[in-house]
């Protein structure tokens, strides 16, 4: 799907000075910290999470936020499709079987520097929000916000307030707070066996992969570009040698720190590799990467979110600092992520004792 007019507004609205703002690129993870929780009154005894930037289990609310029940139909999950922090959210609520109990709004792929807007939808607004600008739901609820309005984000329909935008804890609540509404055969994406081994895979793919390729894409000098290459190519050199050996990440099945990895595999060729210049070589020129990730895509829940020309519309168009003539590329040819993977030698079962989500 593309965007009616792929082309934001300009002039005061600009993008420009508001990626690369010095030296090295620094990631703001304040976000709004509410928690959709099963329990509110239990969740609210549980000692404050630490600041670890991946999400945590086990823990409570950090100071000031408020715990919201669960309850089917009440939330609308705001991801676009274009935006990797977003697609997560979108992979997991379809691979747990959540999409009839918490519903989608999809903004377009290019916003300027207020907002994402739901371009896409006929007349300009979210059918269920009736809002333009996702903007107009953040201030909503603090009129005053002061940071950037990112997605995802899940919004209180009845109020049209926003609930939270702390994407790593979002993904982690479906699995865990969001039990009761989990499809008959939805896969286990936190087992319980292998989450201190993946702790520190998951932190790993975050800063140094999922960050690192922003890293040296909004750098603002060379010497920041150069160290932050060096870190992303470092990472994917060992998920490469990790990979020879394992089918998915922590063994012969999928888990949260598969479908975390998987969003910025899907973007590497088609925007990272020349909008972020992190080109060393392409992905497709990495044998274990690129089975795993083509192994992923071809299984129901992850390729089935994957809309490559509103990500190169989103990256190109938007990022003015970066491409300024906002100029989308013709390539590359992406009809390679439908070839043969081979990765079945390696034994394994995408979800386990589980069952894929319906076509």
């Amino acid at each position: 799907m593309t965007a009616s007019n792929p082309t934001p507004e300009t002039g005061e609205h600009s993008t420009r000075g508001a990626y690369v703002t010095g030296a090295e690129f620094t990631r703001d993870t304040q976000y709004i910290e509410d928690r959709i929780v099963a329990d509110p009154a239990a969740t609210g005894a549980l000692p404050a999470p630490p600041a670890t930037g991946i999400g945590a289990l086990g823990f409570g609310l950090s100071e000031g936020a408020e715990a919201w029940p669960v309850e089917a139909g009440r939330y609308r999950l705001v991801a676009a499709a274009a935006c990797p922090w977003a697609n997560r959210t979108v992979i997991v609520r379809r691979l747990l079987g959540l999409e009839d109990v918490i519903s989608l709004g999809s903004p377009g792929p290019v916003h300027d520097v207020r907002s994402w807007t739901f371009d896409l939808d006929e007349g300009g607004r979210d059918p269920v929000l009736g809002t333009e600008r996702l903007q107009e739901n953040y201030f909503k609820r603090f009129p005053d916000y002061p940071r950037g309005i990112t997605v995802p984000a899940i919004v209180d329909i009845a109020s049209g307030g926003i609930v939270t935008n702390n994407y790593p804890q979002i993904t982690l609540d479906f699995s865990t707070e969001w039990r009761e509404f989990h499809r008959d055969g939805a896969p286990d994406l936190l087992p319980a066996e292998l989450m201190e081994d993946m702790w520190p895979v998951i932190k790993r793919v975050f800063t140094e992969v999922n960050n690192g390729v922003y890293r040296c894409g909004f750098a603002g000098s060379q010497e920041a570009y150069d160290a932050a290459y060096a870190r992303l190519w470092d990472a994917l050199d060992w998920l490469e040698e990790r990979l020879a050996t394992r089918r998915f990440l922590m063994g012969g099945t999928i888990t949260e720190a598969d479908v975390r990895l998987f969003t910025t595999l899907a973007r590497f060729d088609a925007v990272y590799h020349g909008h972020f210049k992190t080109n060393r070589n392409k992905l497709s020129e990495m044998d274990n990467l690129w089975g795993y990730a083509r192994d992923l895509f071809q299984t129901p829940g992850f390729g089935d979110t994957i809309d490559f020309a509103q990500i190169k519309q989103h990256y190109y168009v938007t990022h003015e600092d970066v491409n300024p003539t906002q100029i989308v590329p013709g390539g590359p040819d992406l009809g390679n992520w439908h070839d043969a993977h081979g990765r079945e030698r390696l034994g394994g079962e995408p979800f386990g004792d589980g069952t894929p989500p319906a076509a």
